[in-house]
């Protein structure tokens, strides 16, 4: 693809831009929480060494507000951003949860449409079983 105008590549083609179409070793991000720091880092420190994610990104602490059996909690809680395949999110999802501590820990999963084929094929290759 070019740009009619300087017959130069467009956005998507200077980047490498790979759509996906929803297989197995598509990209997939995972957000999740920890109680603490510490615990945080373990947590990203083992999945990543288990290729069960190729990249945790630890955030800076926040305070999330919810309603547990009832009863109005909030606390400081750590994000975590974990991109792997979704080849791998079933062994992740067991893995997450046998580290943590919280009774219902979470995680949601948000599908990737598009990102630099680079960085998708070093995703994929990361987390491969």
């Amino acid at each position: 693809m070019t740009d009619d105008r300087h017959g130069a590549p467009d956005a998507a083609e200077k980047a490498d831009l790979r759509t996906q179409g929803g297989g197995a070793a598509d990209t997939v991000v995972v957000l999740s929480t920890a109680p603490d720091v510490l615990l945080a880092k373990r947590i990203a420190h083992i999945l990543v060494e288990e290729s069960l994610a190729a990249c945790v990104h630890v955030g800076a602490p926040g305070v999330s507000m919810y309603l547990w059996q009832g009863k109005l909690e909030g606390g400081e809680e750590i994000p975590l951003t974990l991109k792997t395949t979704a080849a791998r999110l079933t062994a992740l999802h067991d893995r997450l949860r046998a580290l943590h501590p919280y009774e219902v820990p979470e995680f949601l999963v948000l599908d990737v449409r598009a990102g630099a084929a680079d960085y998708l094929d070093w995703v994929a290759g990361m987390t491969m079983q």
